[in-house]
């Protein structure tokens, strides 16, 4: 077990740079499904094999290894590499569970914070409009799900780029999109590779919603310029203090490349341009599954081999 446990831990060291690249030659959608996904396997697999460490050590302890009635020589695992490794492998679950129960309260006190500066300006249906001078526009998830812009963006646009900023925001809240990054967030706590997801997320998520909003809109170039000139407006400005840390916003990200995709002709079913040929996706394609089916079966192989110990552990002592 002591061996295959490690490979859950190591994997992320080629799937992500693979689910990143594939990420890319997906539609926005695609990426955004295939990225959480990910995340949310490689995390699990590495959870696991921490949990396995831990169990094989623990037992190598002799009042565990009592109230379990095992025999301590048939455990097979040396105790000078276990126990160690087992104690590592409690600090991390232990520090992790912490960091996922932090990053998750917070999430829900920064939206309760701001859906109770929001309700204290008047709404229009899911529209809420806060006096601030500083342009800003962004979606807040709840029950209903708000779609917040201040004064100082309202003036910023024109009547038909206010409709496709709005059908943007829109869009994140029906996708709710949030829920994809506070995934991905969570899932970043249990291996520290995972965190150079996010970056290709949120640009799938906002890619996501800018087709959303270019098609209910029946005009790319009318949400090109509205995503374009929001980000001009509220760039001089800092983030307004209300805005959540956790939500999406339309002016964020890469905006140019963005304003690109919806500019040009050849991505207007949302495909981005392919930096590599069909057969070159499907060996990355292939490449990342079978890292993820790699790192599941290594989990699930040390679990039996540790199970398998364990029993015969118990048996001999039965006799």
């Amino acid at each position: 077990m002591i061996f295959a446990v490690w490979i859950p831990l190591l994997m992320p060291l080629l799937a992500v740079p693979a689910a990143r690249r594939l990420a890319e030659s997906l539609p926005p959608r695609a990426a955004a499904w295939l990225l959480t996904g990910c995340a949310v396997a490689l995390a699990a697999c590495t959870t696991s094999a921490l949990g396995l460490l831990l169990t094989a050590g623990a037992l190598q302890l002799p009042p565990v290894a009592a109230l379990g009635h095992l025999s301590l020589p048939l455990l097979g695992d040396d105790p000078a590499v276990s126990l160690p490794a087992a104690a590592a492998a409690a600090g991390l679950l232990t520090a992790g569970a912490l960091a996922v129960v932090h990053r998750a309260r917070r999430h829900h006190t920064e939206i309760r914070t701001a859906r109770l500066t929001s309700d204290a300006h008047p709404t229009s249906g899911d529209l809420c409009v806060l006096p601030d001078s500083a342009p800003d526009a962004y979606a807040l998830p709840g029950r209903p799900g708000r779609v917040v812009v201040t004064a100082g963006m309202l003036r910023a646009l024109p009547p038909d780029e206010r409709e496709a900023l709005f059908a943007h925001e829109r869009a994140h809240l029906a996708g709710r999109h949030h829920l994809f990054l506070l995934t991905v967030a969570l899932a970043a706590v249990c291996h520290p590779l995972l965190r150079s997801l996010r970056a290709p997320l949120a640009y799938a998520l906002e890619r996501w919603a800018d087709e959303s909003a270019a098609s209910r809109v029946g005009d790319r170039r009318v949400t090109a310029r509205a995503i374009g000139r929001a980000a001009l407006a509220a760039r001089p400005a800092a983030p307004a203090s209300h805005r959540p840390g956790t939500v999406l916003a339309a002016t964020t990200g890469p905006v140019p490349r963005r304003v690109a995709a919806l500019l040009t002709p050849e991505r207007s079913s949302g495909h981005p341009p392919p930096r590599t040929g069909v057969h070159g996706r499907r060996l990355i394609a292939a490449a990342l599954l079978a890292c993820v089916t790699f790192s599941a079966a290594a989990a699930l192989d040390a679990a039996a081999d540790l199970h398998e110990t364990v029993e015969v552990a118990q048996g001999e002592t039965a006799h």
